[in-house]
């Protein structure tokens, strides 16, 4: 498995190949699609990401020492973006996940380049992702 900054490093690296924000999206919008289904029964309200205007559900389990992340939203834009997180900091150490920063995101561009409720959004994610991280450490 690759370590989280290599991780990190490889999505700066595909978002960098697009020039146009408009192309990124369509990157988010493709991993969006990339997720792997999410059952129903899943979408329970104490999954469901607090602070996002769209429905974001995480589920979250340990297995073998590692948090795995599922993740689906009723919006394609957002549903891009929880996905690019889950693919970063599913399979890993509760430890590890707890201690980064998510500077990645920032590098990206991401926050500025989405609307105001998205970016709330997104930092919602983080927040969760970090808090459910810290629970198991």
């Amino acid at each position: 498995m690759k370590t989280l900054q290599e991780a990190q490093s490889e999505v700066i690296e595909d978002f960098s190949m697009y020039d146009e924000w408009l192309d990124k999206y369509e990157y988010l919008i493709d991993l969006g699609h990339r997720l792997p289904p999410f059952p129903e029964e899943l979408k329970t309200e104490d999954r469901l990401i607090k602070g996002c205007q769209s429905r974001v559900w995480l589920d979250t389990t340990l297995e073998d020492g590692n948090l795995v992340f599922r993740a689906d939203s009723d919006a394609i834009i957002t549903k891009g973006i929880i996905s690019l997180l889950v693919g970063v900091y599913s399979g890993r150490p509760a430890a590890e996940i707890a201690a980064d920063d998510f500077s990645f995101v920032d590098r990206l561009g991401l926050r500025e380049n989405l609307s105001p409720t998205r970016a709330g959004g997104l930092a919602s994610m983080i927040a969760t992702i970090r808090e459910t991280a810290r629970k198991y450490v």
